[in-house]
């Protein structure tokens, strides 16, 4: 019996597959419409830039805070462990 399982599980998977597939295609082509809007309108490559990648000062903030604190925590054990 548990074919059958097999069977109707990889029927979902593959529905699910192509349904996603469908998605990103039609995200793709959203934008690229977009990007072609911003080329026509013709906006600085500094704006663009910054507008496309806003979360990455406060994400590199936040991974430096960490590592600091890691290295001191691990310093820290170095002193009492050693």
């Amino acid at each position: 019996m548990p074919k059958k399982s097999h069977r109707s599980k990889a029927k979902h998977r593959a529905k699910a597959a192509r349904i996603a597939r469908e998605r990103s295609s039609q995200q793709v082509v959203s934008t690229v419409a977009e990007s072609g809007a911003l080329a026509r309108k013709k906006v600085p490559e500094g704006q663009v830039s910054v507008n496309r990648y806003e979360y990455l000062i406060p994400e590199l903030r936040r991974i430096g805070i960490l590592g600091g604190l890691m290295i001191l925590i691990l310093i820290t054990l170095s002193f009492i462990l050693g």
